[in-house]
């Protein structure tokens, strides 16, 4: 008989805590951006019109977030300079996204930056998450 403590189990017991311990739905990172807009005075909350309207727009690069993510973000993209495919943006699509709270403050980083030679306002990104939340 084993013993109920093996250095597999013990890892792999670990390992589950730790996924769970991170792992948290778009509402849940929709809430922080929310709890950030909040400071913003006059915030009254996020718009899925704003956001569907910053996503397909043009910016200070002549490039939108739809450049690479397409006019639909219910379909697989193309990054603009490397060709490398992109899953889709919209949750209900994507189970993945908007799930990780350090990749989520990566990609707006740099794709934020990217697009506006900036870094996205906290109202912009909970626009564009709630347009992408919105999307079926």
């Amino acid at each position: 008989m084993l013993p109920l403590k093996t250095p597999l189990t013990m890892a792999l017991t670990l390992a589950i805590f730790t996924l769970n311990a991170y792992a948290q739905t778009p509402q849940e990172t929709l809430a922080g951006l929310r709890q950030q807009a909040a400071e913003t005075p006059g915030f009254q909350g996020f718009s899925a019109t704003r956001g569907e309207q910053f996503f397909k727009s043009t910016h200070g690069n002549d490039w939108s977030c739809a450049t690479c993510h397409t006019q639909n973000p219910t379909v697989s993209g193309k990054h603009a300079k490397t060709s490398k495919i992109i899953q889709p943006m919209a949750p209900a699509v994507n189970a993945e996204r908007f799930t990780d709270q350090a990749k989520v403050d990566k990609w707006f980083k740099r794709n934020c930056n990217d697009v506006l030679d900036r870094a996205c306002t906290p109202l912009e990104k909970g626009d564009v998450l709630t347009y992408l939340m919105s999307l079926k």
